[in-house]
């Protein structure tokens, strides 16, 4: 590693890494580093019991990482993550009465358990949001071919009137019969944007789902599981409901023709 320069800190650079700051924290003593960078120092540095700003060796506690790095109870480096009250704990927090019972996980696994489980749920909604194009495909097919039907019994209808030479007025009441050949129409016609707005919706939960893997780190981790929470399949009852069924239900209808 190359050797550190307190210089470095007017330009905006980690003495650590010797790159841009990112998550910039600042000691007590005023110096400022990546705040990935700082954690992996102290990390390093609790094993000895000695906790010191690594540029000019001034004591330095675990609490300068603020938030998502040390407990709000104990000011001590958070090493767990509990999945029933879903907050990070150190190792005082863990045996507190509170979450004595509950499951825990060292925060590495959690984090590597919950980007698991955020692609496997972007995967699912993908594949409903596949299912929902084919869905709003057939519902569309399906309209059309009611219109042509209706279209055909219209010029049929037109052309036995021309040819039986019909009252004018029994030509003029064409279009008022329009309606009531479309009768079955209008319910087609109102699930297609129902699903248009349900493809947006899951295609926006895709997004968030996409953006919470890429940068899951400790301080996340609770976000994620509300995440992992409002994407559930139950709570997508809300989105469109009964999507599954109505999915099944379509794989085994053949097209209206």
């Amino acid at each position: 590693m190359l050797p550190l320069r307190e210089d470095s800190q007017e330009e905006g650079i980690c003495p650590i890494c010797q790159e841009c700051l990112k998550e910039a924290v600042r000691t007590d003593c005023r110096h400022l580093f990546c705040r990935a960078c700082l954690a992996q120092h102290l990390e390093k540095a609790s094993a000895s019991g000695v906790l010191s700003c690594p540029l000019c060796r001034k004591p330095c506690s675990e609490g300068v990482l603020g938030a998502g790095y040390t407990c709000d109870s104990h000011q001590k480096k958070v090493c767990l993550f509990c999945e029933e009250s879903r907050c990070l704990l150190c190792v005082e927090c863990r045996v507190s009465p509170e979450h004595k019972s509950h499951c825990e996980l060292a925060i590495e696994n959690a984090i590597s358990h919950y980007k698991e489980r955020l692609n496997r749920r972007i995967r699912k909604l993908r594949k409903d949001i596949c299912e929902l194009q084919r869905l709003r495909a057939q519902e569309e097919e399906r309209l059309q071919a009611m219109q042509f039907q209706a279209d055909c019994r219209t010029h049929r209808l037109e052309a036995e009137l021309e040819r039986q030479h019909r009252a004018r007025r029994q030509l003029d009441a064409l279009p008022q019969q329009r309606p009531g050949q479309l009768e079955d129409m209008p319910a087609e016609v109102s699930r297609i944007p129902g699903i248009s707005r349900a493809m947006i919706q899951l295609s926006s939960l895709v997004t968030e789902l996409e953006g919470m893997a890429k940068k899951l780190d400790a301080s996340l981790l609770k976000d994620a599981s509300d995440l992992l929470n409002r994407s559930a399949p139950e709570q997508l009852e809300a989105i469109y409901p009964n999507l599954e069924k109505r999915i099944n239900e379509s794989l085994n209808q053949p097209p209206q023709l």
